[in-house]
């Protein structure tokens, strides 16, 4: 039986340079991502787990045999296929509450669209088309790992007119060779990149051609020399106790830095080269954006029916569920999650075969469950901090405690209207970890802004929708 798993982890062990805490550490031993790097170890042995196998993979004819993959590589062709990547999104999900949303399977999605879409970047580059189809079967092969990064530092964001891009900490190509070009220059937030095999890096925003040194598009092994990931203070010291701190024990996927000194690409990595209409189209790209924009929503309706199940549970505990005002706070929460769970439905039904025989959920659905989500799970945060109140700040510091020469107090001084002391605090622990701890306020942040600035994006909708349907309506009037 192929241990999916143990390869991942022995994946890692390639002397990449990953900062915390002040020195260069290896993740697969580092007891910070020892609780992460087992979450996703457990995720990947479904690959060959009877229960799971046929949820979150699919058998394919590659390289004339036959081979289980992933579904987050599948390139679906009708409502079916789509369907079947909903569930494999949606059982890594589960698995983890939601909480985890960099599992690869958003990445790998990207990737799958760009390949399924690669003929449409003939006309800038002959060479893409071949590069992603080469890059896709492996990683596809070999179920890498993959993050993709864009953002840049925040330095001076005033600036305007024109580009230093040294001063401003901007990826650029600083030479080409026969062998590939050097880059410089940092990228944000690469979230899971210190667990990642490979990082498929290229701009947010859209360059001119002034500014083309900053236009390509890369993939980036993680261990390349003079690559340095700058990790974030991590939420797990692998002394935490899972009991305590349920999520950040097990699910704290990491961000970093990247900070590029003079990292030389392959040519065969490099998919697009100093293009800056190349690379705005594969940023837009209405394929890749689909497929993986479709797992964000998934995993969103997962994590919002987390905060709905923990806000009846906490309410249910206290016998606060009979108010009038806790039964508006916990209809809330469900009408979160069916909203989205609407919206994800609505996509998957609504969708169509582009020209290319690619069966796409319909986007504007997608986009739109992306967009509430931003103002969804800070308000699902505030419902909870609202339901459960000052009991968060009334939990003993470890549930160790009930086992010591107080526990016999605790039983009866911590217990619920119907549950005991030590469930009661359990549930209590778990919800402050989503709403209190660090990982809980990285969390919020990470909500609010992982899809870019929510002003622009809802704007975007506005811009971008077929307005002219919506004036029809008043021609029987005016």
């Amino acid at each position: 039986m192929n241990n999916y798993g143990e390869s991942f982890i022995h994946s890692l062990k390639d002397a990449r340079s990953v900062w915390l805490n002040g020195s260069v550490t290896d993740v697969t031993t580092d007891p910070h991502f020892a609780g992460t790097l087992s979450t996703i170890s457990s995720l990947f042995n479904m690959m060959s787990s009877a229960e799971h196998q046929d949820k979150i993979s699919v058998v394919q004819h590659v390289r004339e045999q036959q081979q289980r993959i992933h579904t987050s590589f599948l390139v679906p062709h009708s409502q079916d296929d789509l369907l079947k990547r909903k569930i494999a999104f949606e059982t890594w999900s589960r698995a983890t509450s939601g909480v985890m949303s960099r599992l690869s399977d958003y990445a790998r999605s990207r990737l799958t669209g760009w390949y399924g879409n690669r003929l449409a970047y003939d006309t800038f580059d002959k060479h893409f088309a071949e590069k992603i189809k080469t890059y896709y079967e492996t990683a596809r092969d070999e179920n890498r790992f993959l993050t993709v990064v864009q953002r840049d530092p925040q330095i001076n964001r005033s600036v305007s007119g024109e580009i230093l891009a040294e001063e401003l900490g901007l990826l650029r190509i600083t030479r080409k060779t026969s062998e590939g070009v050097y880059v410089s220059g940092g990228k944000m937030i690469a979230t899971a990149a210190p667990y990642s095999n490979d990082l498929i890096v290229f701009p947010v925003a859209k360059w001119g051609e002034k500014e083309k040194t900053l236009a390509s598009a890369l993939i980036v092994p993680a261990n390349s020399k003079g690559l340095h990931m700058i990790c974030r203070a991590g939420f797990d010291s692998g002394n935490v106790s899972r009991a305590d701190y349920p999520l950040s024990s097990a699910f704290d996927e990491m961000d970093a830095v990247l900070i590029f000194d003079d990292v030389l690409i392959p040519w065969e990595r490099v998919l697009l080269y100093e293009n800056p209409d190349a690379v705005w189209q594969f940023k837009n790209d209405p394929v890749a954006n689909a497929l993986a924009y479709h797992q964000a929503i998934v995993r969103l309706q997962v994590k919002l029916e987390f905060t709905a199940a923990i806000g009846h549970a906490i309410a249910e505990s206290i016998g606060a569920n009979q108010y009038l005002h806790v039964q508006e706070k916990l209809g809330e929460l469900l009408m979160q999650s069916e909203t989205i769970k609407g919206l994800v439905i609505a996509s998957e039904s609504a969708g169509k075969c582009n020209g290319q025989g690619i069966f796409l959920p319909h986007f504007s659905f997608i986009e739109t469950a992306r967009n509430l989500g931003t103002t969804y799970y800070p308000r699902a945060i505030e419902l909870l901090q609202l339901i459960g109140a000052g009991g968060f700040m009334q939990t003993p510091s470890v549930i160790a405690d009930f086992d010591g020469p107080i526990g016999h107090m605790l039983d009866k001084y911590y217990k619920g209207k119907n549950v005991d002391a030590v469930e009661k605090t359990k549930l209590f622990k778990l919800a402050w970890d989503l709403i209190g701890s660090s990982l809980g306020s990285r969390h919020e942040l990470y909500e609010r802004f992982y899809a870019g600035d929510p002003i622009r994006n809802k704007a975007a909708q506005y811009t971008g929708h077929d307005k002219a349907a919506l004036r029809k309506m008043l021609d029987l009037y005016l």
